[in-house]
């Protein structure tokens, strides 16, 4: 609208692209529908965390407890860090948004692998920051000596997303170690790490080892992905005490419910039940990667719980094949294919959906 007498829009926010959540899996027939679009735990929550949420939801007339208190105190125990290193917020991508609100004046610089989260980006753009966005290496991991090269004065923030979303690459500790040597102590870098529990690759950057031997590292987490809390919205962030206290200053005041609070420390509690169910995801990917190779489909080792397919120009046509068959994947047209890691039956149907692609090859 170009006329002046009305309130106008930012302009950075009229361009910001729109955030792409994985589309739900529509019935087909007979066929019963299968999202393996965001990354999501298939499995149905733990009991004792859905009784604790039923307990909770008895007091939503009440404000949350808005410093977390309980959350905070259990997760400086688990982690073996001050509460005055924790930062909390509504999952990885509000605490993501609070860093660089804290950290990133207008004109200052964001700096991240791509393609990678895609929230990245359009963060950036709503703090008024210019995004860097490094091209991503052949095989899908980052190309930590043109994001060392590319830094400049106004870097103020660097994102490294291990294992990346969406090829699944992590990072080494040894690739880490050489990389840091080479950012300035005063830009912060902070490694997301929410997909680092489903991560089995020893060689890979240690987040908290790396941040108590660098005082310019923090580390992102979530309870969304391997906690299966996906739709109650918990992050947080562990680095610095004064940069993890602005990040706090940044979050939405009451933003992480009571019922969302009292979901994680419950999860916290029965950690050990709940990594018996990441261990059974993480085996589910081998065994479908093996399967997928076998047919002679090119993929790259991922440490998440999803795979990548870099399938170019044909990534619109495998999607549209799947949805036909009531799978709904996340596809990056003209790039490839992020597929999560669902029920066994989800899987064994897309294995024949690729076998069925390959053949009109």
């Amino acid at each position: 609208m170009s006329d002046s007498s009305v309130p106008r829009v930012r302009p950075a926010i009229e361009a910001l692209p729109t955030y792409k959540a994985g589309k739900k899996a529509q019935a087909v027939g007979q066929l019963a529908p299968y999202k393996l679009s965001s990354n999501e735990i298939a499995l149905a929550p733990l009991p004792s965390v859905l009784a604790v949420i039923a307990e909770t939801a008895q007091d939503i007339n009440r404000y949350p407890d808005p410093f977390a208190t309980e959350l905070m105190s259990a997760l400086a125990d688990k982690l073996h860090v001050s509460i005055e290193n924790i930062a909390i917020g509504t999952g990885s991508v509000g605490v993501c948004q609070q860093i660089v609100q804290a950290m990133a004046d207008a004109g200052d610089e964001v700096m991240f692998a791509w393609r990678s989260f895609e929230a990245y980006p359009i963060i950036a753009s709503i703090a008024g920051a210019k995004s860097v966005q490094v091209p991503l290496l052949g095989d899908g991991s980052h190309d930590l000596d043109a994001m060392a090269a590319a830094v400049t004065p106004k870097t103020k923030v660097i994102f490294l997303c291990t294992p990346n979303n969406p090829t699944g690459n992590v990072i080494s500790q040894a690739q880490f170690d050489s990389f840091i040597a080479r950012v300035p102590s005063d830009v912060l870098v902070v490694i997301d790490e929410a997909y680092v529990e489903f991560n089995r690759d020893q060689s890979a950057v240690d987040g908290l080892l790396s941040m108590s031997s660098h005082p310019n590292v923090g580390i992102l987490r979530t309870f969304s992905k391997a906690y299966g809390l996906a739709a109650l919205r918990v992050g947080y962030f562990v680095g610095p005490k004064h940069i993890a206290q602005a990040v706090q200053k940044t979050a939405v005041p009451f933003g992480v419910s009571s019922i969302a609070q009292a979901a994680a420390v419950q999860s916290l509690k029965h950690e050990a039940e709940l990594f018996d169910r990441v261990e059974s995801v993480t085996q589910l990917r081998l065994e479908y990667e093996t399967k997928l190779q076998a047919l002679g489909v090119d993929l790259e080792a991922s440490q998440a719980n999803f795979m990548w397919w870099a399938l170019g120009d044909r990534t619109d046509e495998f999607a549209q094949l799947c949805a036909e068959q009531a799978i709904a994947i996340r596809a990056f047209s003209g790039e490839g294919v992020r597929i999560s890691i669902g029920e066994p039956d989800a899987m064994e149907r897309l294995v024949d959906i690729v076998r069925e692609f390959l053949a009109r090859s």
